[in-house]
């Protein structure tokens, strides 16, 4: 009886748990073996689940962006100004307000930017070859004017190419022009998709309060309630990096092109809202987007008449100016906290992985993570007594 009671298997729950442990991390590590070697299929496969997702995806995106804004009508227009008591009507309120007034905007955009940037396309297209006689009228003056400068073989190079030229410019638009065209056969589907984005953003501002609560219930029943309050501390710390870089950026790059618009009507250069617009999109990058922005735009109106060309690269070189000295930092300040030099790597790694969008989202993703490194090399350091 004794000898069965010393070969009785006990449960050690010690030894059960990194049973569990090694079993999850092998399962870890042999799908992402797997995904890895067929890397190919493995991207496929998350395309179509960013597809399928991507509604719900861009409706998170819009009620962080729409979150500030409904706070803000909340506090101080129906909470101040109108001294409305009960949290529920200002609840209410507060969202329709600010959806009515972004949506309204966005269709006032869209009926006045899409009518001018269709009659610059059409413009560009129609007149191309006219534009290409005055260039090589400008090349025959410049030759007759200076004699020294031997304007020869780029005349000649010119006249031998004009119809080539010609064809590729003309060639371009006539296919961005049906491009946009058969786009609106998938209006629907995008209408259908946005619609979808906006009722989930609504009902995410609606709930952020019980979505919230719901996640802190989640993480302090998982961990210990220290590791619990310090998490919830870091995650409001990266909140506040992530969306102030976003909602600024966004803010100042709609001020660059708006900036950028003016000027260029009141310098009478062609095609200003087409460039405007595409100067305003690519500010959201830092410290390249100015630059990528300007270069469709210099190409453009040199197609028009060079000197507005120059007057136009002058104007961006300005208006970066203007934005890196002056209002980026008003706007932005300090909100991500990371030197040039880290930033250009965000841009850099962030474009080669995920294009234009990555290397817009590279920049605030690195300061969260150049937060986190700090914050924990801070604790380590204080652990050790040491003051650095």
């Amino acid at each position: 009886m004794g000898d069965n009671n010393k070969h009785k298997f006990i449960k050690n729950s010690r030894y059960f748990t990194i049973c569990v442990y090694i079993l999850i991390t092998v399962c870890v590590g042999a799908v992402l073996l797997k995904a890895i070697w067929e890397w190919a299929s493995t991207v496929e496969t998350f395309s179509r689940i960013i597809g399928v997702i991507s509604p719900f995806l861009i409706g998170i995106f819009i009620a962080y962006l729409m979150n500030p804004l409904v706070k803000s009508i909340d506090k101080w227009i129906l909470f101040k100004l109108f001294r409305i008591k009960k949290q529920k009507i200002r609840k209410f309120l507060s969202i329709t307000v600010a959806y009515v007034f972004v949506i309204g905007i966005v269709i006032i955009c869209i009926s006045t930017i899409v009518p001018e940037i269709y009659q610059s396309l059409k413009s560009i297209y129609e007149g191309a070859s006219d534009n290409y006689n005055k260039l090589l009228i400008f090349l025959e003056k410049v030759g007759k004017e200076h004699p020294d400068m031997n304007m020869t073989y780029i005349t000649n190079l010119a006249k031998e190419n004009s119809s080539n030229i010609i064809n590729f410019v003309q060639g371009s638009i006539e296919t961005v022009l049906p491009f946009l065209y058969n786009t609106s056969v998938m209006v629907i589907s995008w209408t259908i998709n946005m619609i979808i984005a906006i009722m989930v953003s609504c009902y995410m501002v609606i709930d952020k309060d019980k979505l919230l609560r719901n996640i802190k219930r989640l993480m302090y029943a998982l961990i210990k309630k220290e590791r619990a309050d310090r998490l919830v501390v870091v995650l409001r710390d990266c909140n506040k990096i992530f969306g102030s870089f976003i909602i600024g950026k966004t803010i100042d790059s709609t001020i660059i092109g708006i900036m950028c618009f003016i000027f260029m009507s009141m310098l009478k250069l062609k095609y200003a809202m087409l460039i405007s617009v595409v100067v305003g999109i690519t500010n959201m990058i830092p410290y390249f987007g100015p630059f990528i922005g300007a270069v469709p735009g210099i190409i453009l109106l040199l197609t028009a008449d060079w000197r507005q060309a120059i007057i136009f690269a002058v104007l961006i070189l300005v208006l970066q100016q203007f934005d890196g000295l002056y209002l980026g930092p008003k706007i932005l300040g300090e909100s991500i906290g990371i030197r040039p030099i880290w930033i250009m790597f965000a841009i850099t790694v962030g474009g080669y992985l995920a294009g234009p969008v990555g290397m817009f989202l590279g920049v605030p993703t690195v300061g969260v993570i150049a937060f986190l490194i700090n914050k924990h090399v801070d604790k380590k350091l204080r652990e050790k007594n040491i003051d650095m």
